[in-house]
């Protein structure tokens, strides 16, 4: 089997260099997608603040009430951290696989394999962040009309914790996004490559 034409070796020779540049584009994304996703989970964990109010005085006696904000009274919080946790983990566990990859053998499932899975941690991630950004807004401005009271003018450094998290997943989400797009755009050009290639390979007469 032989190339067509000298001139189809340096096009060949692109398209693996493209194909590799690719591959650590996707891995320098994957990878700021597990450090963005990490954090906000380790931001939303960690997250407590304790405070104590001065609720009634007796004669000159105040009586002090000490309340703690902490992430896992909000269901939605705890939601958050789950789905940033799964998705840090599951970027993790891609970025192993694709320096790994060699040394198994996927036959063909690979791609739809990891698209499939990057598409569930984007909703995952999006359904987190989007649900918790609704309790924090609920958190700093209250609603009047089911009577319910913001509480970040109480405990601030709580919310501004909250707020970072919220930021870093949203980040997550974004380079989800991104990484699916790229994804799947490459699975397209190098099939299109490939059958391009094949069809430029041609049998010399004996």
């Amino acid at each position: 089997m032989a190339l067509q034409s000298g001139e189809k070796l340096p096009i060949f020779i692109g398209h693996i260099w493209s194909k590799q540049k690719s591959r650590w584009t996707l891995l320098g994304l994957r990878l700021l997608a597990f450090l963005a996703a990490a954090a906000a989970t380790l931001l939303m964990v960690l997250n407590k603040q304790t405070k104590t109010f001065v609720v009634a005085t007796i004669g000159t006696t105040p009586v002090n009430l000490t309340l703690t904000a902490k992430f896992h009274h909000t269901p939605a919080f705890v939601f958050f951290a789950i789905a940033n946790g799964l998705v840090s983990i599951h970027n993790l566990v891609m970025i192993m696989m694709d320096l790994l990859g060699s040394k198994f053998d996927y036959k063909g499932f690979q791609f739809p394999m990891i698209a499939s899975l990057d598409m569930l941690n984007l909703a995952l991630v999006s359904g987190g962040a989007n649900a918790a950004a609704f309790m924090a807004e609920l958190g700093k401005n209250g609603n009047s009309h089911a009577r319910w009271d913001k509480i970040c003018d109480k405990f601030g450094a709580y919310c501004d914790r909250g707020a970072g998290a919220l930021i870093a997943s949203f980040l997550a989400l974004a380079l989800m996004l991104l990484i699916s797009f790229l994804s799947i755009l490459n699975h397209k050009l190098v099939n299109s490559s490939s059958h391009n290639s094949h069809n430029n390979i041609i049998a010399l007469p004996n």
